[in-house]
């Protein structure tokens, strides 16, 4: 980032067109408030915070009210493409401190934004570069706007380079390859013209019903730390801040409901520690993100964006984050309408305010903040000294970013060859090859020999579906592959490949017909027959179901997590015919397939991928790709064992096959166990090494193992290391992730892997919650999954 705050040395063409833009445009330095001089503030040679109290010295409390709310981009709330004669009688005047997905051109049938400055590239840098020269030129103080943009698969913009969903970004447990991906999302937005991406998104998905789970990268704190960090820095070494999201204990709402419900999570401080902000404090700590979202729930009856605690006490003050905090939509209006624990709107901006939120955002105009907030400084309600703090915090980062130094997108034309390049093709690829994750595979049906295999049955409601491959928060209007045609284009004419839907993705009922089931209707039951008859003339039958954009995602929670609708139906039906089944499921969050895992002989677990989703899945059912993801995530049986998560209290969690009590009255055990996927190859693991065996309380431990691949086929294995804590001051959990790498082998290649476990690796808290390396035992533990340990070795910490 330092090249950033560099002197300004050359400006585009066209802003040397008018005597104006000649005034304020100085080599090295731009006159902003354009008096003819250069202040400190203007000056790229003087510390940020001197540049930030000079610039706080010099505006009105309207200018700082400005600084301190979202302006939401075209077809959202902002009415123009482009400046308007108009803008100079709205609140944004005065400045504003964001605009957020401005002409990005995202397609969702809940949030549509065309536009016809999106494509190509080169054509929206300019566009936000018209848009930063009004802010900067007509405005007095000529404060640049951060330009925000999500991004938690991909920039979320017209023709982007796309990623899985989260939640298989998650399951690729590859930590060079997200600092890729995060390097990726970063240069892009740069590029285009955003300074300021909200990912990554750090919540542990806890509850496999809430609908958001396809947004995460699983349910461990640790994987997610380690994965958020990466997404964070790659972003962020382009020159580009990263917001983290959700801020904080938002993603375990009570019976994992979403939406218009009041999220209530129930958890207990220690596991509030230990579990939800553990993602946070790592990725600030160790990545410095400029940005953080406040979500919208509350943790105890004390709702985040209201909260001292929260927003000032633990992220500032604990954690030492110094960016700017931005609201998720609606959050600060929640205190009034959902929460009840302000009377009026004017008081829930005061307690946001107080709290220590920077920048409201919303789908309102941003003078609905910005005017109670003049409001209650008239009143005397809240100081000048906090409203320099909140507007410092904001100024602070547009500093960080350069945008004082160099407010616009120096070479628009650049974009065309940067955004999706052949380059960020490929790494979005190997990130969706990385993703798939094997979860059965009796007899070893798969891969698939493409010569022996002459007749192709594809079946199921998602086998021509694409909508998944695009979803709300990353890229739109890529070409898009479905299962079906990613197969087609891979046997060409080696083979004849049919169809057959088989059924919808959901019944008339549903999701009634989870709890009242009503019989198959005469379409249904035709459709059924007309898939099991082309079955009967098939060599193999690859069924492709789970779940598309309308049955997971924000505010989609459900109740159940059996496949939808007759799909299940479908499966037995394809089964009873005696071919080789194939289930490749595409869904979002843990599915409870029983049925399924006992009777079908294989099972691909391809999450939501990208546009090339079809292209992936074939490659890997036919061996080109193996499958070496790993699931970050626990799928349980039922949902009556929820919660039922990774990592556990000791003895919270009935074993596998065990009695529940006295008395067999449960399904006990994981369908799959976190940590868990099968490849085409073998590994086996060997030699673990631990030193030193005693070690200080503040020293260092070192790990080694060795890893080979003992099978037929190049494959990729996830070493996965876990901590287990022998005995301690207070209930811990059984044993904990605490290291993990993705290691491609040859056939018959060993190789050796290293990990370092440092203090913080080992802490817990203590009694009077105090974060504490406790003397005694601890056990280092090698596996296949959390489940499948191979390898065991003590250690011990001594005073």
């Amino acid at each position: 980032m330092r090249k950033l705050l560099l002197p300004l040395l050359f400006l585009p063409i066209f802003f040397q067109s008018s005597a104006q833009e000649k005034s304020i445009y100085h080599k090295g330095w731009i006159d902003f408030n354009k008096n003819g001089k250069m202040d400190i503030f203007e000056d790229p040679s003087q510390p940020i915070d001197k540049r930030v109290a000079d610039l706080l010295s010099q505006m009105t409390v309207e200018e700082k009210t400005c600084q301190l709310a979202t302006l939401y981009g075209y077809k959202r709330v902002l009415k123009e493409e482009m400046p308007a004669d108009s803008w100079k009688n709205e609140v944004w005047k005065d400045g504003i401190a964001n605009i957020d997905e401005e002409l990005n051109n995202l397609t969702s049938h809940t949030d549509a934004a065309p536009t016809q400055y999106s494509f190509p590239y080169s054509k929206h840098a300019a566009a936000i570069n018209t848009i930063q020269k009004w802010f900067v030129e007509q405005t007095r103080m000529g404060i640049p706007v951060d330009f925000t943009n999500e991004g938690i698969h991909g920039l979320n913009h017209d023709r982007a380079t796309s990623l899985p969903a989260p939640i298989g970004i998650g399951s690729t447990w590859d930590k060079p390859l997200v600092r890729l991906a995060g390097d990726v999302v970063g240069r892009e937005g740069k590029a285009l013209g955003y300074t300021n991406i909200y990912t990554p998104i750090l919540d542990p998905a806890r509850d496999q019903r809430w609908g958001r789970v396809v947004e995460t990268y699983g349910e461990d704190p640790f994987l997610i730390a380690e994965l958020g960090k990466q997404m964070c820095l790659g972003v962020q070494e382009e020159g580009v801040a990263s917001t983290l999201k959700h801020f904080a204990v938002y993603s375990v709402p009570k019976g994992g409901r979403d939406g218009a419900d009041r999220t209530d999570p129930h958890v207990a401080p220690r596991e509030m520690y230990q579990i939800y902000l553990y993602p946070f404090r790592r990725v600030i700590q160790e990545a410095h993100a400029l940005g953080v979202m406040s979500s919208y729930n509350d943790w105890n009856g004390e709702p985040i964006t209201g909260s001292y605690f929260f927003l000032t006490e633990l992220l500032r003050q604990k954690f030492g984050f110094d960016g700017y905090v931005v609201s998720d939509s609606e959050a600060v209006e929640y205190l009034y309408s959902k929460h009840h624990v302000a009377g009026s709107i004017d008081e829930a901006v005061r307690q946001a305010f107080e709290a220590g939120l920077n920048v409201r955002t919303n789908f309102t105009m941003p003078q609905t903040y910005i005017m109670p907030l003049r409001r209650l400084y008239a009143e005397g309600k809240i100081s000048m000294k906090t409203l320099d703090s909140r507007v410092g915090d904001v100024l602070r980062v547009k500093f960080k970013l350069g945008l004082f130094d160099h407010p616009y997108v120096e070479d628009p034309k650049a974009a065309d060859k940067i955004v999706h390049n052949a380059e960020a093709t490929a790494m979005g690829l190997k990130m969706n090859r990385e993703s798939m994750v094997l979860l059965k595979n009796e007899n070893n049906l798969l891969p698939l020999n493409k010569s022996a295999i002459k007749n192709i049955l594809v079946t199921g409601p998602l086998a021509m579906e694409t909508n998944f491959e695009v979803s709300r928060y990353g890229p739109s209007h890529n070409p898009m592959t479905s299962v079906l045609d990613g197969i087609k284009n891979y046997v060409g004419s080696s083979a004849t490949v049919n169809y057959a839907k088989g059924c919808n993705i959901v019944d008339a009922t549903w999701p009634e017909s989870e709890i009242i089931e009503t019989p198959l209707t005469s379409d249904e039951q035709a459709s059924i027959d007309s898939a099991v008859q082309q079955a009967k003339k098939s060599d193999v039958v690859i069924a492709v179901v789970g779940e598309d954009v309308d049955r997971v995602g924000e505010s989609l929670s459900r109740t159940g997590l059996n496949l939808p609708g007759r799909q299940l139906k479908l499966i037995q039906a394809l089964q009873a015919t005696g071919k080789p089944v194939i289930m490749v499921m595409i869904n979002g969050q843990p599915l409870t397939v029983n049925w399924e895992n006992k009777y079908v002989p294989a099972i691909l677990e391809a999450w939501f991928p990208g546009p090339e989703g079809g292209k992936v899945i074939a490659e890997t059912l036919f061996g080109d790709n193996n499958p070496g993801g790993k699931l970050s995530i626990t799928f349980p049986k039922t949902t009556g064992q929820i919660e039922f998560n990774f990592p556990f209290k000791q003895g919270s969690q009935a074993p596998q096959g065990g009695a529940n009590s006295w008395g067999k009255t449960s399904v006990n055990g994981a369908l799959y166990p976190f940590g868990y996927g099968l490849s085409y190859t073998t590994f086996e693991y060997s030699n673990l090494q631990v030193s030193p065996k005693k070690e200080h309380q503040q020293g260092d431990v070192t790990v080694t193992v060795d890893v080979t691949n003992t099978g037929q086929l190049k494959g990729d294995d996830v070493v996965e290391l876990y901590l287990k804590q022998e005995v301690s001051s207070v209930t811990t959990y059984e044993y904990d992730l605490r290291g993990f790498e993705r290691v491609p082998l040859n056939p018959g290649e060993k190789k050796t892997i290293t990990f370092t476990l440092h203090p913080d690796d080992l802490t817990i808290l203590d009694k009077n919650m105090n974060w504490t390396v406790e003397p005694g035992k601890f056990e280092i533990m090698i596996g296949h999954s959390s489940e499948d340990i191979k390898l065991k070795q003590e250690f011990e910490v001594v005073n």
